[in-house]
Order: structure tokens, then C-alpha cells, then sequence
């Protein structure tokens, strides 16, 4: 018996025009009769997916920024924060990219120094609650996340320039085309699912995930129900033990519809 169903939100559950299906809200109802719990698990910000949910948002549990801000009825119930000192390093090299702007992703608000066009178009799909500083060393919040937004190609740019600086250190995570998200080494979104299973005294074998990128392969490794969307990359797909249609045929409610509430 399923009690637990995680699912990544871009390129998962959203459409491709970053909407949830209507049906969703409906899907929620049923589920909360037979007690099965639902987690929003996405690198996006907290306050961007309350915003997203706020209809139900009393109902789920969400684990923002790649699992390391897990929060429920507002309340917070996990949380893992970077290093100041390991932030301001970050800071420096980010810098000196070429093509990438950076984010520091914190409790209170999402903080950047650049305010062009393209670059807050990217910001504003992700992030709610968002400050411009004038030097983002002086930002004063518990930083959970430092992201990159790398305009040209995160696998192929920055991830290449922190990995091998970082790498042993902290999780680095090729998120999505133009993302590089960088968190404690101890965190991502199966992490905060395991913590989410082991205070909730649900298995793996009764937990059920959805995701369609790297940084939900280790989500993945947390349930035996493991999901990849039809749009996922090849390689994401080989960590998955099944398959679901894309997130452009709202894969995710169809498997939830016939292996959990039809059943």
C-alpha cells in the first residue's frame, strides 16, 4: 500500500507551460481520505511553491531547494545551511564565470546582483520572493542553496569549473539546461524523502516518486515505486525502476489515477 508519493515539479508534474493539471486538486482530496501524503520535491524556491499549491498547501509537505528546506503547515522540519564562509567561495568563483549570474537561495528570499531582462525572466519562473543586493557577500540569511544560472549550458560550463573544486565536498547538481544548484553534501531530494519516511514510519517499498532529472535520481533511490517521466534524459531514466508518460500528458496523475486509486 502506497502512503507516500513524491514528485519533482518541471518537466514532471508541471506542463510545459509550468501549470498543474487541474485534476491535480482533486487527486489531492482522494488522497488525503486514504491518508496518503503527498511532497512537493523540487529545486525550486519554498515560497514559489506554496504559491503553486496554496490551494492545498495545508495538505502536502514541501521539500524546496533540492530537499534542503522541507517544510509542512509552514512549519519548518528540516533545514541544512551552507557554510558562510563556503558561500563567500562560491561567491568568488561564480564571478568569474562567463554567462552565468549567480542566486543565493536563502530562508527569507532568493538574492542576486543582476537585474537584466533574460536573467529575471529565468529568476521569476523559479523564484517568488527575490531580492537585487549590491553585493551579495553582505546578504544576511541562512543560505541554503547557491545556484547558477548558466546561459551557456550548466553540464557543459560551470558544472565543469566547480566539480572538480568542489565536487568532494558538496552535492553539485546539473538541475536543468541553464541550472547548477550547489547544497550541503548530506542533502538532496531523497535525503529529505528518507527524513519525510523515517518520521512519518513509512518504507520505501510504500513510497512512490516521480522525476525527470539528475537531481532526482537520488530521490529515486528512495522508494521502491521509482518513476522517470517519458521526457527524461536517457541516462535519468536508467535509475528509475518504471516509466511514466511525459509531463506533456500529465504522466504523474495517470500512474497515481491507476496504481494507487484505482486499486
Amino acid at each position: 500500500m502506497i502512503k507516500l508519493i513524491a514528485s519533482d515539479m518541471d518537466g514532471t508534474l508541471l506542463n510545459e507551460h509550468d501549470k498543474l493539471n487541474e485534476e491535480f486538486f482533486h487527486i489531492i482530496e482522494k488522497l488525503k481520505e486514504r491518508n496518503i501524503i503527498f511532497v512537493a520535491a523540487s529545486g525550486r524556491q519554498y515560497f514559489n511553491l506554496e504559491n503553486k499549491f496554496s490551494r492545498v498547501k495545508n495538505d502536502i509537505i514541501f521539500a524546496a531547494e533540492n530537499g534542503s528546506f522541507v517544510l509542512y503547515e509552514g512549519e519548518e522540519i528540516y533545514s541544512s545551511i551552507l557554510d558562510k564562509n563556503v558561500v563567500k567561495e562560491l561567491i568568488k568563483i561564480g564571478r568569474e564565470l562567463d554567462g552565468c549570474e549567480i542566486i543565493l537561495c536563502g530562508k527569507k528570499s532568493a538574492y542576486i546582483e543582476k537585474n537584466y531582462k533574460n536573467f529575471i525572466d529565468e529568476v521569476e519562473r523559479y523564484y517568488l520572493k527575490y531580492e537585487v543586493v549590491d553585493d551579495l557577500y553582505e546578504v544576511d540569511d541562512d543560505i541554503l542553496k547557491f545556484t547558477l544560472c548558466d546561459f551557456k549550458g550548466s553540464a557543459e560550463n560551470s558544472n565543469n569549473v566547480f566539480k572538480p573544486i568542489w565536487g568532494e565536498s558538496l552535492q553539485i547538481t546539473v538541475s536543468g539546461q541553464i541550472w547548477l544548484d550547489i547544497i550541503n553534501k548530506d542533502v538532496n531530494k531523497g535525503v529529505s524523502i528518507k527524513y519525510i519516511q523515517e518520521k512519518l514510519n513509512i518504507t520505501a517499498e510504500e513510497t512512490m516518486v516521480f522525476g525527470d532529472y539528475f537531481n532526482d535520481v537520488e530521490m529515486f533511490k528512495s522508494a521502491y515505486y521509482s518513476y522517470a517521466m517519458a521526457n527524461a534524459p536517457e541516462e535519468v531514466k536508467k535509475h528509475a525502476r518504471f516509466a511514466a508518460k511525459s509531463n506533456r500528458e500529465n504522466g504523474v496523475l495517470e500512474v497515481i489515477k491507476n496504481e494507487v486509486l484505482n486499486k
